[in-house]
C-alpha cells in the first residue's frame, strides 16, 4: 500500500481532514473541526508504509499476537492504539477495515 491509497481512503470519509500538528513528517488525518480527533498518523516517506490507527483494545491485542507487522502504536496509547507496517501480510482491504473501524471509534459513526 502506498501512502496516497491510503490517503485517498480515510480521506473519502465523511468530516476526514489532513493536519500536520507534529510538523512536516507525520500526516495526521482527524475527524470533526475545529480541533478534530485523531482517526490515523502515517509517517511520511517511510518504506514500507506505517500507518497508525485506533482500535478496540482487545482486537489490538488480538492482532499483535497474530501479526508480526502490527504493532504498539508509536508514540501512542498502547492499548487503544496499533502501528500497522503495511509489507502484504494484512491486505490493503483488511488495513482500510481497520481504518474504517478507527473512524467509527473516534466519530461515533455506527456505519460507513
Amino acid at each position: 500500500m502506498t501512502h496516497t491509497e491510503f490517503e485517498q481512503f480515510i480521506l473519502s470519509l465523511p468530516g476526514t481532514w489532513l493536519d500536520y500538528p507534529f510538523g512536516e513528517g507525520t500526516a495526521v488525518y482527524k475527524f470533526g473541526k475545529p480541533e478534530g480527533k485523531l482517526v490515523a498518523l502515517v509517517a511520511e516517506g517511510s518504506n514500507p508504509l506505517r500507518v497508525s490507527l485506533k482500535c478496540d483494545p482487545l482486537l489490538a491485542a488480538n492482532l499483535r499476537e497474530k501479526y508480526e507487522t502490527v504493532l504498539p502504536g508509536y508514540h501512542l496509547n498502547k492499548k487503544h492504539w496499533n502501528t500497522i507496517i503495511c509489507t502484504g501480510q494484512l491486505s490493503n482491504d483488511e488495513i482500510f477495515d481497520l481504518a474504517r473501524l478507527s473512524y467509527q471509534l473516534v466519530s461515533d459513526k455506527k456505519t460507513i
